[in-house]
């Protein structure tokens, strides 16, 4: 399994309007071939700065996902907001507690 982890910057005056276009996705996201599981986190100091963390079963699931017509829509609606470019990562999980 891959985790996937996105840093986005958002300005504050479009942050209402990110959190509306990842609610209107986030289902979608996760019954994309793939994807389990799907969150997004928001810093309690700054509400700007917003997280997404999926699960996918495999790195081709996730790069599918990543030149699909849904990625590419919402890209296009959300990178617009943005104040910063975005961060990713990959990762699998070695342990839990």
């Amino acid at each position: 399994m891959i985790i996937r982890v996105v840093k986005l910057e958002i300005k504050d005056e479009h942050i209402a309007q990110f959190l509306s276009i990842f609610s209107d996705v986030k289902s979608m996201i996760v019954d994309f071939e793939g994807c389990s599981h799907v969150e997004l986190w928001q810093d309690v100091n700054d509400p700007g700065r917003v997280f997404t963390y999926s699960h996918w079963e495999s790195t081709e699931h996730l790069d599918k996902y990543r030149y699909s017509d849904l990625f590419r829509t919402t890209w296009a609606q959300t990178k617009q907001l943005f104040r910063a470019k975005a961060i990713a990562w990959s990762v699998t999980k070695k342990e839990q507690a």
